[in-house]
């Protein structure tokens, strides 16, 4: 009986202090503190996939969930940009973007944040669902939509991705990533004019910020994904009833299709990019979510209805780009 009065009187300062760090970065760069970074560790590319003396077919960003703490792809080991690359070579890969770091400051390389991370591991999730809502706050938001857009548009550049070259941008995000990805529409559109493609694999966003000047944007979800179910509760912008929101904006204009990715879930063994998990077919979870998403890259961003099947789309590795 006493355990748990002593875990909230802990947990209650630490909650309070993350809510007040996880201003600090946005801060920092608004008032010009610190600048972001843009250099990776050494022997570190800036792009995998295509050749990079040759244009690519598209450029794609991959925007991780709360786990991403290294420049490196961490969720899942790389496992799904390993699946994207190898299934679409014509593609080049960014994963180093950092969604919850206006900064572009990995959490691995911040002293405190290594020290805890051998002690309360715990505290590094709750850090980056802090940036989160900090990204959603409209206080915030511009403010932070305007760093990771102008961090990943640094990190396209330094890939080789000229401005106004018409090559497609792809944001795929995973989970909370999709709260940065919609927030990186207008910036991308102003410093690169790209075509801007948006495929968000549990998206976990507040629905406020504007997709004007995004092509098309697919949602993959699942009826067993009850966090991104939680996420259309809690934000009402994400509500039918709020038809004047930019979410619903974009449902009016037929910008967004919805591709059903059942029975998987959006943690564990049987999330989207499991690979033990076996479907009818013989594939992994991991293998589908990889072939539909390689299918909408491929589809381009015109629009399209909802398309109810719980397999989505097929023949991804056959499909042509156009």
């Amino acid at each position: 009986m006493i355990e748990f009065p002593l875990f909230a009187l802990v947990l209650g300062p630490v909650l309070l202090a993350e809510a007040l760090l996880a201003r600090y970065e946005v801060m920092a760069y608004a008032a010009g503190w610190r600048t972001p970074a843009t250099d990776l560790p050494q022997g570190m590319p800036y792009a995998r996939g295509a050749d990079p003396d040759r244009p690519p077919d598209a450029y794609l960003v991959y925007l991780d969930g709360i786990g991403k703490r290294f420049f490196r792809d961490t969720r899942d080991g790389g496992k799904l940009v390993k699946a994207l690359i190898d299934g679409a070579p014509e593609l080049r890969v960014l994963g180093q973007v950092q969604p919850y770091s206006p900064l572009a400051d990995p959490l691995v390389n911040r002293p405190v944040w290594e020290w805890l991370r051998h002690r309360i591991g715990l505290l590094l999730f709750l850090h980056n669902v802090m940036q989160i809502f900090v990204a959603a706050d409209r206080r915030y938001r511009p403010l932070y939509n305007r760093a990771v857009g102008a961090q990943i548009a640094d990190q396209l550049r330094l890939a080789g991705y000229r401005p106004d070259s018409g090559i497609p941008v792809v944001l795929l995000s995973y989970s909370g990533g999709a709260q940065v990805a919609t927030g990186a529409v207008e910036e991308l559109h102003t410093r690169l004019r790209a075509p801007l493609l948006l495929i968000t694999i549990g998206g976990f966003h507040n629905g406020a910020n504007d997709l004007t000047h995004a092509d098309h944007l697919y949602q993959l979800t699942s009826e067993s994904d009850w966090i991104e179910r939680v996420c259309t509760w809690i934000f009402p912008q994400r509500w039918r009833l709020f038809r004047r929101s930019e979410w619903n904006r974009a449902r009016r204009a037929g910008k967004i299709t919805v591709h059903r990715l059942d029975p998987a879930t959006h943690i564990g063994q049987h999330s989207y990019i499991s690979p033990e998990a076996q479907l009818p077919d013989g594939r992994s979870y991991l293998d589908r979510t990889a072939d539909t998403v390689l299918a909408l890259i491929r589809r381009g961003a015109t629009a399209a209805t909802d398309d109810p099947s719980p397999e989505g789309p097929t023949g991804a590795r056959s499909a042509g780009w156009r």
